[in-house]
């Protein structure tokens, strides 16, 4: 798909992480770090207690620490909600080549919505979303019950959607339940405060229907460097550094508030209307809105967030 002059890509985590760490300096990168509470420190430095034990003292903190942020309940930002949806993910791999064309499918009906984007010539990236029972939500670790659950509701989908699914292996089959930020809270909540803030599904949970919660979050990366470096790159006078730190992540706040507000009121939206069951609902989406809701997809991706 493509929408002027602006197309979608697919790319795995994986790839995407290894490549950007690469860029580091060795030891850099603390990985399996998880952050259990945070306390201060004398000179405005925050102290991080984590699971493993140990103890960082830092200048800045930046929580990038997911839907679970534990420096998102510092500053005072609430959980995030449950949609009422839940997703299966999977990754194909075609040894030899799938022989697809680079293209975005997706299919919706019957209150589910499915679709599949290649990665490259052997791997290609699956989902499935839909309101789960009960039972349903209690196969959240069991791959294979997942695997059976996709196939047995999509039973009318395409051949294509089904050889994806069958050629995927248990171990590539994850799920989670669909959260979100109710995004009235960034207008009145602390994205930053002091020395602190939040980036990534820390800020901007979002249901995952415009494709945009990895993006944004390295919109969130440009955006927060700029603001950082403006800070820091000046002469270290002691209090006056902590000032413009603190300014520098207010100004950051500013710029990424109305764009989160906007991504996770969109993908919340889009969701609801592709995957309601109502005939009325049903009627509109298929005859009228579709072209639109593709256009929409593509035009929240054509974000320009400035030069670093």
């Amino acid at each position: 798909m493509s929408f002027k002059g602006h197309a979608i890509r697919c790319v795995q985590r994986r790839s995407l992480l290894e490549t950007l760490a690469k860029e580091l300096p060795n030891g850099t990168i603390r990985f399996s770090s998880k952050v259990v509470s945070i306390d201060e420190s004398e000179n405005h430095f925050k102290r991080l207690h984590l699971a493993d034990g140990a103890i960082l003292k830092t200048k800045v903190l930046i929580g990038c620490d997911g839907v679970n942020s534990v420096v998102a309940k510092w500053l005072g930002l609430q959980n995030p909600v449950f949609s009422g949806r839940s997703a299966i993910r999977g990754n194909a791999h075609f040894k030899g080549g799938h022989g697809f064309e680079p293209k975005y499918r997706q299919f919706v009906g019957k209150g589910v919505r499915s679709g599949f984007l290649p990665c490259d010539d052997e791997n290609v990236y699956w989902f499935f979303t839909w309101t789960p029972a009960t039972k349903e939500e209690e196969m959240e670790d069991n791959p294979l019950k997942l695997k059976q659950l996709v196939t047995s509701k999509l039973k009318d989908t395409s051949d294509e959607m089904k050889s994806v699914i069958e050629k995927t292996l248990l171990d590539d089959i994850i799920s989670s339940p669909l959260r979100y930020r109710k995004p009235w809270e960034l207008l009145w909540g602390n994205i930053s405060k002091g020395n602190v803030c939040v980036a990534g599904d820390a800020l901007h949970p979002m249901t995952p229907d415009i494709g945009q919660g990895g993006c944004s979050a390295l919109e969130d990366g440009v955006v927060l460097a700029r603001c950082l470096g403006e800070a820091l790159l000046k002469p270290v006078v002691e209090d006056e550094e902590y000032e413009r730190i603190e300014m520098g992540l207010k100004k950051y706040g500013q710029e990424r508030k109305w764009r989160s507000f906007d991504l996770i009121t969109t993908a919340f939206m889009v969701g609801f209307i592709q995957q309601h069951d109502g005939k009325v609902m049903s009627y509109l989406r298929d005859k009228f809105m579709l072209r639109f809701l593709s256009g929409l997809l593509l035009r929240k991706a054509g974000f320009d967030c400035g030069k670093l």
